[in-house]
């Protein structure tokens, strides 16, 4: 396979987005881990709450439970602020009024790199490992949310009512795409990573035979991306940069 190229990392603010708590968890944690312990802000809004991802426990219950395992992984990895927009778990709708939700976002915000999961088709080069649709539907939104933050007759009346400027973002780096050509060296915190996905206990519980084992799991995408750099472990992104959209 061909090699990685490093990603950027000459940058102070991150804003990581994505559809469902433990959805960072499972490739992007232990990177993360990284670059708040490099002194970086990153900051965690999550679109749902995960409410209809344990079928064995009703929505009312699952979500604040779900809400409170993502607070609590994020804190592993030294991400204090998560933020949840209360939207309905598994039915995300891409359009106009996602991507005007996720602009607000960005403009308050104003990082510099976004970080969000793979939205292609599938998770492998191969299209045998699918995807699902809150991924798709949320990935793509943020690409597109990310250009729309920046340009100010788009959703002009976060400007001038709600006094968000417009707000340019360098980068969108998609973690864990089948299309990733840069990583990022995740050795010294993969336990990191470990923990925070560990972290989501209820909804680890319900993964086929409820015998997950999260290090296992992880180790078997992080060997070998980190074969592709050079070293023992790493996380992939295919990285969208926006400085000419």
């Amino acid at each position: 396979m061909e090699p990685l190229t490093p990603v950027d990392e000459d940058w102070q603010r991150a804003l990581a987005i994505v559809a469902h708590p433990d959805d960072l968890e499972f490739g992007a944690a232990a990177a993360i881990a990284r670059w708040t312990a490099q002194g970086k802000d990153v900051v965690y809004t999550l679109l749902t709450s995960g409410e209809a991802g344990i079928d064995g426990m009703d929505p009312a219950t699952a979500g604040p439970a779900r809400e409170q395992e993502q607070r609590e992984s994020a804190r592993i990895v030294g991400v204090s602020a998560v933020e949840f927009l209360g939207l309905p778990d598994g039915v995300l709708e891409y359009g106009v009024p996602l991507r005007r939700e996720l602009a607000r976002v960005i403009r308050r915000r104003r990082p510099e790199v976004v970080i969000t999961n793979n939205f292609r088709d599938s998770w492998d080069p191969e299209g045998a490992a699918l995807n699902m649709s809150d991924h798709i539907v949320t990935g793509r939104a943020v690409l597109d949310a990310a250009r729309d933050a920046g340009n100010r007759w788009i959703f002009r009346d976060q400007i001038e009512d709600e006094g968000l400027e417009p707000h340019k973002v360098r980068e969108v780096w998609l973690a864990s795409s089948p299309r990733g050509q840069h990583g990022v060296d995740i050795t010294d915190t993969f336990d990191a990573g470990v923990r925070s996905l560990e972290a989501h206990g209820l909804y680890l519980r319900g993964l086929g035979a409820g015998d997950f084992d999260a290090e296992e799991y992880l180790e078997g995408f992080a060997r070998p991306t980190g074969t592709r750099m050079g070293v023992r472990y790493a996380a992939s992104f295919e990285v969208f940069s926006l400085g000419l959209l």
